[in-house]
């Protein structure tokens, strides 16, 4: 990969480089509990309830699955539906009331678990695989469906009137790759490095367009409580947190920081894809998932580590709080990162839960474990 030189991008299957490598770093992993009848393929998305302990999973196996961890920890299975593709993302309505998800089939389908019917409904289309769906509340009276697409668009439907047509669209500049929202904020990553952001008072326009902080290709971008910053992850091992503002003491904020990185000796660091960041609901501090199977808490405010655990056994590719941060969804499965020939038929596949701690979410005094820019 061009401008990683001495780096080389990994997965849990490469062989350690040298042959007395200290072993990981981290806290165990060893009380996170794994959830029953996992999906059959890769896992895309993770998506928790706003209201209760219910998880959406989305899969390569062209499903999404609705699990009830209120009960028992190990999840039942109360829901799902099909798709005739990979599903690459799932939401909820803040009420908790209706999943939806979308596809690379190029559709858009939803779940009303409160409905009359257990078929979802398709509420929406595009013209190439669509990555990305949020429900966008709050602008006025029925929740409308945010989706982003490898077809350059963002659309806008409302699920009450026809499937077929959306009833606006964003032309964006390159494919999507990530987006979430936040209050009247609609953040884009797209291909070609570009980071945008929507005001939903105009949602026909860009209001920010600007070029990624990282060097090279995004993997994600999650929104923060204020509805201006976000945080950026890409495959250099590396998060970026930037204010969507032309707010100059807003900018001030912005830093970058490395991380998912193995130093292996004083010439060679593995470097590892960052799969998902999410956001505490309430403390607002963020975790990040890797390639490299670990999982890590931090503060953005004092720019500063929480805590760290040790590689889980396989590529981390969604995470995601419950809606009072105590529960910390994380799916194990392959990423695709090294390609077909790094994939084999007994990679793992496991949604898990994580009990969080105090350590884990709230801010504390700094230590020792500064953020490296």
């Amino acid at each position: 990969m061009p401008g990683l030189t001495g780096s080389r991008f990994s997965n849990p299957t490469a062989p350690p480089l040298t042959p007395n490598k200290p072993p990981p770093s981290g806290n165990p992993t060893t009380a996170d509990i794994t959830l029953a009848s996992p999906p059959d393929d890769s896992i895309s998305a993770l998506a928790w309830s706003p209201v209760a302990n219910h998880l959406a999973v989305a899969s390569w196996d062209n499903k999404v699955r609705i699990y009830d961890v209120t009960q028992h920890t190990t999840g039942v299975g109360v829901a799902l539906f099909d798709f005739k593709g990979p599903v690459l993302d799932c939401h909820w309505t803040k009420n908790g009331a209706v999943v939806v998800g979308a596809s690379a089939d190029k559709t858009v389908r939803m779940l009303d678990l409160g409905g009359n019917s257990s078929a979802a409904q398709q509420v929406g289309s595009h013209d190439g695989p669509v990555k990305s769906v949020r429900f966008l509340e709050g602008i006025g009276t029925t929740p409308i469906i945010a989706t982003g697409s490898w077809d350059k668009t963002v659309r806008y439907w409302d699920p009450r009137v026809s499937s077929t047509t959306p009833i606006a669209t964003l032309q964006c500049p390159e494919r999507i790759y990530g987006m979430d929202t936040r209050d009247n904020m609609l953040a884009l990553a797209t291909a070609g490095h570009h980071i945008i952001a929507v005001n939903l008072n105009s949602p026909t326009a860009i209001s920010i367009q600007t070029e990624s902080p990282l060097k090279h290709q995004t993997r994600c971008i999650t929104c923060f409580a204020d509805g201006k910053t976000v945080a950026i992850g890409g495959i250099e091992g590396r998060v970026s947190i930037h204010a969507l503002t032309n707010n100059n003491s807003d900018k001030v904020n912005n830093f970058s920081f490395k991380c998912h990185r193995d130093h292996v000796n004083s010439t060679t660091t593995e470097i590892y894809p960052i799969n998902a960041i999410s956001v505490h609901p309430l403390h607002g501090t963020f975790s990040t998932a890797g390639s490299d199977g670990t999982y890590h808490f931090w503060d953005r405010n004092h720019k500063h580590r929480l805590t760290h655990y040790q590689p889980v056994g396989g590529s981390i590719t969604a995470t995601g709080y419950n809606h009072d941060g105590k529960l910390w969804a994380y799916a194990i499965s392959y990423d695709w990162s090294k390609g077909y020939v790094s994939n084999y038929p007994q990679y793992p596949i496991k949604v898990m839960i994580h009990q969080t701690s105090e350590d884990d979410c709230q801010r504390k005094i700094l230590g020792s474990s500064g953020l490296r820019r």
